[in-house]
């Protein structure tokens, strides 16, 4: 919510050729409690003064000469397309109002003022404007958040491949379907196949592996057991044997539903021929 205090402290800029009605306006605008009123009887400098000053509100006249409020409308426009422009516009043609709208403002009063109106829409307009701004700069903190937290992650995702690739050759992650979803390391390399062998599909026997220890590493992921330290091969196309240790876990969302199996891999090749030869 905005408070009466913000509303007060808004800063508020006054347009007029008419140096009468900048100080009525002036007048009003102090007696309500307003403290930051600003006025120039130039409209050749509103531009300037909002691209410094960012008013949350400016009070423009329409009939002024050398440049009328419509072309003001338009420079403000050109200064900050994309911006929320808080004018409410002052007429004492009924035909200008349905035109000003479209030109970009965002409310209006007739000549002559009625005091009580031109209050209560000077504070209308305020308390959008400020709830906007207060919007604006909780989306820029929200973006800011967003990509601090993206950058941890990344960090984070960065150190667990690290101390990963430490403890074992490749991470691997599957999901529900037994489709794998993230490979790092060189577990392609090792194999000898390519990603599009490896990513979108689960490994079978047609890849040469064995096939009654390929069924129990199935058999485990089936029943959505961790399995740890689980030892499989395959025959390679010049007839070595290649055996792989793999360790795994079952995945779950926040629902408990499964989501895939997560775990790491080695090459333990020359450890098995080691035991064999033993």
């Amino acid at each position: 919510m905005i408070s009466k205090p913000d509303i007060l402290n808004a800063k508020i800029l006054i347009v007029d050729d008419q140096e009468a009605n900048v100080r009525l306006l002036e007048q009003m605008l102090s007696d309500a409690g307003y403290t930051r009123i600003a006025s120039t009887m130039n409209p050749r400098d509103v531009s300037g003064l909002y691209r410094r000053n960012q008013y949350d509100l400016i009070l423009l006249d329409l009939q002024m000469p050398g440049m009328d409020g419509f072309q003001v409308l338009e420079a403000l426009k050109e200064i900050a397309p994309e911006d929320y422009l808080p004018v409410l516009v002052i007429t004492a043609q009924p035909g200008h109002k349905l035109r000003a709208l479209q030109a970009g403002a965002k409310d209006f009063v007739s000549k002559p003022f009625d005091l009580i109106e031109v209050q209560t829409r000077i504070h209308n307009m305020l308390e959008v404007r400020l709830l906007y701004k207060q919007l604006e700069n909780y989306n820029k903190k929200l973006e800011q958040t967003v990509a601090e937290r993206t950058a941890e992650l990344r960090e984070s995702e960065a150190r667990f491949r690290r101390l990963t690739e430490l403890a074992s050759d490749w991470y691997w992650e599957q999901d529900e379907k037994g489709h794998f979803t993230k490979v790092y390391g060189p577990v392609l390399e090792m194999l000898g196949i390519t990603v599009d062998n490896l990513m979108g599909e689960p490994i079978d026997h047609k890849a040469h592996w064995n096939k009654a220890e390929y069924n129990a590493f199935k058999a485990n992921v089936a029943a959505r057991r961790p399995f740890i330290d689980f030892v499989y091969s395959r025959t390679k196309s010049d007839g070595s044997e290649q055996y792989l240790m793999v360790s795994g876990e079952p995945m779950f969302d926040s629902s408990g539903r499964f989501t895939g199996y997560r775990g790491i891999g080695k090459d333990v090749t020359d450890s098995m021929r080691s035991k064999q030869n033993s």
